[in-house]
């Protein structure tokens, strides 16, 4: 069991003014659609493209894992993302999670770049992902309370509605952030930003 001590962590990029103004607009739109009690949304200023979970460790781990970010990012190169579509995970006869899809453009940057994290985590002792990566904005979250009635209403609103391109978001760090929960909703702080190097200039 995690102690006091520990700090909740996570890697991820920031989003741009643009896509965060996009995404309290499209969250605006779906309040009025979907049974808005039955979901929890989250701050759009506090939305980021998550690339690796770590979880709680304890504040000597920090310079080990910032290590080991520096070298991934020292060998990637800056790139950029576009927010479009809309989902949910699992699926939409048992929403739970509401996101925004992220078109990787050229190539599959972060695709690659979440298996080297995935690796270094796990050569520090972490548990890695097993899961295929699927880069999302998380914009909401179905409540466990939840009646059946609600999470139909939001499977079939997800199903049936489009997300055209919101926004291009230029990636040139990786910024390992702590999550602190608080009772009004989680807040984060960076606890280091690793800037992208263009290893081919």
């Amino acid at each position: 069991m995690a102690n006091q001590k520990t700090l909740r962590t996570f890697i991820a990029f920031p989003l741009n003014e643009q896509l965060v103004s996009e995404l309290d607009r499209i969250q605006r739109e779906f309040k009025r659609r979907v049974p808005d009690r039955a979901v929890r949304w989250v701050r759009p200023s506090s939305i980021h493209l998550t690339l690796f979970f770590i979880g709680d460790v304890l504040p000597n781990r920090i310079d080990p894992i910032t290590d080991a970010l520096a070298l991934i990012a020292e060998n990637a190169a800056p790139f950029s993302f576009v927010a479009e579509g809309i989902g949910v995970f699992p699926n939409p006869r048992r929403p739970r999670v509401l996101w925004v899809g992220v078109n990787e453009l050229s190539g599959e940057p972060l695709t690659v770049l979440h298996g080297a994290v995935n690796e270094a985590m796990e050569n520090l002792g972490f548990e890695p992902e097993t899961r295929p990566y699927h880069p999302h904005l998380t914009i909401g979250r179905v409540r466990r309370r939840a009646s059946g009635r609600d999470v139909r209403a939001i499977g079939e609103v997800m199903t049936h509605v489009e997300v055209d391109r919101l926004a291009e978001v230029s990636v040139e760090e990786i910024i390992l952030f702590q999550s602190i929960l608080k009772p009004t909703g989680a807040e984060y702080h960076r606890l280091a930003a690793l800037p992208l190097g263009d290893t081919a200039s």
